[in-house]
Order: C-alpha cells, then sequence, then structure tokens
C-alpha cells in the first residue's frame, strides 16, 4: 500500500472514531449531557487520539530507520575489492539504490515480472539497457555485485513496507477497539485527552531539543575523526588555508575567521547606526501614520532572500564601488580592482541586518517607561536631551543584545560573502580586497564528490562546530542580556 494511502486510512479511522465515540457516549447518557463527566468532544477526541498517534508514531519511526536499517544489511554485499579505483562504498550505493528504484519501476509498469527481475544475470543481460528501454536511466553499466546487491535492498523494502503497513494497521484497530470499549459515561475522558495532549506538546518540545543535539554530535563525531587525519595545532594556530587532495593540505582556521569576523565588522558599522537611528526616530518622533507605514516598510527587508542580496551585491554595489574607488573611477584612485571585495560584501549584509536592529531596538525604546521620560521633560529637558541621557542609557542593555543577535546572524551568512567577498583566504586590514568566510569554506569542501574519508571533506565539520560555538556564545550572551533588562522594567 502506497504511504500517501496508509496516512489517509488511518486519519479517516481517526476521523470515524471521533464521531463513533461521541454517538455512542451519548446514546450510553440517554442524550442527557449531564450525565457524562466530560463534554461529548473529550470523548471522540480520545478515541481519534488512540488511533492516529500510536499508530502515526510507529510509521514515522519506521519511515527513518528503515532505510538506516536497509542501508546497512546491503552494503555488507558489497566487499571492499568489489568498489572500483577512484570510487567509495557511499557512490556505489547509491548505483545500488538507482538499480533497486529502477527494478520497482519496471514492475510496477507491468514491464517485467518479479520472476524476471529475480532471474535477472548481469553477466548476460546489458541491465542498463534493459532498464533504459523502460524509461529507466542509469548513467554507467551495471555490474553482477551492484544488481545483486539491488535485488536485496528492493526484496527488503518491499517486505519492510507490508510489515509497516500491517503493523500500523493493526496499531490503529487495537487504538480503536480499546478507547470505544472504555467510552461510557462515567470515563474521565477530559482528563485522558488532556494528559495526552500535554504529552504530544512535551514530544513537540523535546523533538527542537534532540534535532539541536543530533546537529551538534553529528559535527562532533566528523570532527573527531578529522582530527584523527589532521593535526589540531595547524588547524587552530596556522596561518595558511591551502586544501588539496594531495595530502599536505594546510588548513588553518585563522584566515577564514578574520575574513568572517572582518565582513561581520564591516556590516555591523552600517547596519547598527542606521538601525538604531531608524529605531529612534520610529519610537520618539515618528507620528501613529508614519510609524505603521514605515515599520512595516523597513521590516520588509528581513523577508528578502538572502540570494537576492548576493545578485545586488554583485550586480550593483560591487560595479558601483569600483567605480568610485577604482583606477577609472570619479576619486581617481587604484584602491579596488575588482567588484567583489570585503567592503562589497559588508555594505549589502549590514543593509539586511538593519530590519534585525531596527526593530528589536525599536520594541525594547518602546519599553522604556513613559514615566521616566515624563519625568526627564518636567525637570526641563528638550527631547533630545531626554532620548540622550535618560532613553538611551535605560535601553541600552536590550540595545547591546540586538547588535549581538545581528552579529551572530552575520557571522553564519553565505549567499552575500560567496557573491560579493570573493574566495581567497588571507590577513589583510584592505577592505577592498577579496576575503572569504567559514561558511563559504565549507560550501566549497562539501560540494562535488567528495570522499567522507579526507581531511579536506571532514574539515567542513570541524569549520561547521567551530562556528556553531562562536555563535551560540553570541547568542546566549544576547538573549541573557535581553533577558535582564526586560527583568527589570517588566
Amino acid at each position: 500500500m502506497p504511504l500517501s494511502w496508509l496516512v489517509l486510512l488511518v486519519l479517516a479511522l481517526a476521523t470515524a472514531g471521533y464521531f463513533i465515540g461521541r454517538i455512542r457516549v451519548l446514546k450510553l447518557a440517554g442524550g442527557d449531557v449531564r450525565a457524562l463527566h466530560s463534554l461529548p468532544i473529550y470523548y471522540g477526541t480520545n478515541v481519534a487520539l488512540s488511533v492516529a498517534v500510536p499508530a502515526l508514531a510507529v510509521l514515522l519511526v519506521w519511515l527513518l530507520a528503515q532505510p538506516t536499517l536497509i542501508e546497512r544489511s546491503v552494503s555488507g554485499m558489497i566487499a571492499p575489492e568489489m568498489i572500483p579505483e577512484g570510487s567509495n562504498l557511499n557512490l556505489v550505493m547509491s548505483d545500488v539504490r538507482r538499480v533497486a528504484d529502477g527494478l520497482n519501476t519496471a514492475i510496477a509498469g507491468g514491464a517485467m515480472s518479479l520472476a524476471e527481475v529475480e532471474a535477472m544475470d548481469a553477466t548476460v543481460v546489458d541491465v542498463r539497457a534493459r532498464l533504459g528501454e523502460l524509461g529507466v536511466a542509469l548513467g554507467q553499466d551495471v555490474r553482477p555485485e551492484v544488481l545483486a546487491a539491488a535485488k536485496s535492498y528492493r526484496s527488503a523494502t518491499v517486505t519492510g513496507n507490508t510489515m509497516r503497513t500491517l503493523i500500523v494497521l493493526a496499531l490503529a484497530v487495537i487504538g480503536f477497539g480499546t478507547s470505544f470499549s472504555k467510552t461510557k459515561p462515567d470515563y474521565r475522558a477530559r482528563n485522558v485527552v488532556e494528559r495526552a495532549v500535554l504529552a504530544l506538546l512535551m514530544a513537540a518540545a523535546s523533538l527542537a531539543i534532540l534535532t539541536t543535539v543530533g546537529i551538534v554530535l553529528s559535527m562532533l563525531f566528523e570532527t573527531i575523526n578529522f582530527f584523527g587525519l589532521h593535526n589540531w595545532r595547524d588547524f587552530f594556530f596556522g596561518t595558511t588555508w591551502a586544501p588539496n587532495f594531495r595530502g599536505d593540505s594546510e588548513l588553518s582556521i585563522l584566515p577564514l575567521l578574520w575574513g568572517t569576523l572582518y565582513i561581520s565588522f564591516i556590516a555591523l558599522l552600517v547596519a547598527v547606526p542606521i538601525g538604531l537611528f531608524a529605531a529612534i526616530y520610529l519610537s520618539e518622533y515618528a507620528g501613529p501614520k508614519t510609524r505603521a507605514f514605515a515599520k512595516p516598510l523597513l521590516e520588509i527587508l528581513a523577508g528578502i532572500p538572502t540570494i537576492v542580496y548576493g545578485l545586488f551585491a554583485l550586480l550593483t554595489v560591487g560595479p558601483m564601488l569600483v567605480n568610485l574607488f577604482g583606477q577609472s573611477g570619479s576619486l581617481g584612485v587604484d584602491w579596488m580592482s575588482g567588484a567583489t571585495s570585503v567592503l562589497t560584501a559588508g555594505v549589502v549584509m549590514g543593509i539586511m541586518l538593519i530590519p534585525f536592529v531596527s526593530s528589536l531596538s525599536d520594541d525594547i525604546i518602546n519599553a522604556v517607561p513613559q514615566a521616566m521620560r515624563d519625568g526627564s521633560l518636567g525637570l526641563g529637558a528638550t527631547s533630545s536631551e531626554t532620548i540622550r541621557q535618560v532613553v538611551i542609557p535605560a535601553a541600552l542593555p536590550g540595545i547591546v543584545g540586538a547588535i549581538l543577535l545581528a552579529a551572530s546572524r552575520a557571522i553564519g551568512e553565505t549567499m552575500i560573502v560567496v557573491m560579493g567577498a570573493g574566495a581567497i583566504a588571507k590577513f589583510s586590514l584592505n577592505p577592498f580586497e577579496s576575503m572569504t568566510t567559514i561558511t563559504t569554506r565549507i560550501v566549497s569542501q562539501l560540494t562535488g564528490d567528495g570522499d567522507f574519508a579526507s581531511p579536506e571533506t571532514l574539515v567542513a565539520f570541524a569549520l561547521g562546530l567551530t562556528l556553531f560555538v562562536l555563535t551560540l556564545g553570541l547568542n546566549v550572551l544576547a538573549l541573557y542580556i535581553v533577558r535582564k533588562y526586560r527583568e527589570q522594567y517588566e
């Protein structure tokens, strides 16, 4: 049974259980709602949850576990000597999955029978040509061991899907029968439903936390593998980033970290003054109509995709800076030779960060008690003096938190840097030169058919973990400052 049909069938059974549960309990109570412990809706909801939750939970776990277990089982059929030179087990398993999908397509379309698939021999039949006739395109000839593994993969998948369907439907039926038998007027359905909803909410919160833990652990394990192949001193204290696949790569994070912090610093130089001044104007000077129009318009910048900002940097800001600071530019200086530079990426990233700074700062400034403003004005201070000497100092912890959150956003940016800053890892104070950042190197090292057993590929995980720790520290510091500020005025 297709997965979509299975899900729809479970949901249909849950829906039917909802109405049947309500009808049954009302019938047992003689139509008198006052004779029930809970409202009829709770009895129906109890039946629906008993049908859907266990069945769908097992279905989700099954969908996550089955591919991994089958992959692990089938990969054991591929001996190391069967892997062609220049390839690896992951690439071979990719071929196995494609062939298995092709065989399933041929069987589903009626072009081949199950017996023909089981009898197919790669030494006799050109499997690639045969599947190509059926509309299944393969990139290379199918070797006997790949065909055998694909047959096993397909068979295990079919068996697993059949067992999945039977178990999920059995759980749905058992849940329906159990909850239906308990549906009586004195049954505490409301308490059961509320506990079930509480458990679902806790599961949702736990899932978010466990996802973060899983991301960190996945990077941590690969980082440990990387440091098993590459000297950690060179990574943290070296001065050169020069990856190659000859085994003598220099993989130091310091040039990448310098580029990341330099571009982020320029971005904050652009975003903080503009965003803070905009927040002061909107909160202290602008009228209700102007604020209602200007603030949403300013926050539109936060919804623009970063790839659009990257194109803006490449096609507009970069050439404009070259025309201004290039040899043939209006200033007649020779500071900038190309459109990609630290300044290009920093300016565009700063524009992207303006709504982060302005919106958060505006909310924080508005949270300053009006009594403090009135007291300052009552003592004879002007509006500007009140803002400088009362409002800004009172809101400063929250503003600092907003700036740190914007900084963590800048450090993790990729597309603007890829298209606006270049790809050169080096130490330099010249903002008109090309540089690169940690995020762009992560993308570069994981692009293509890289070998996940080489330090040149595994270094991406070490870079990612370092970046995660850096941004996490900034976020924690910002949230601590903002929380402390809110406790002071709420």
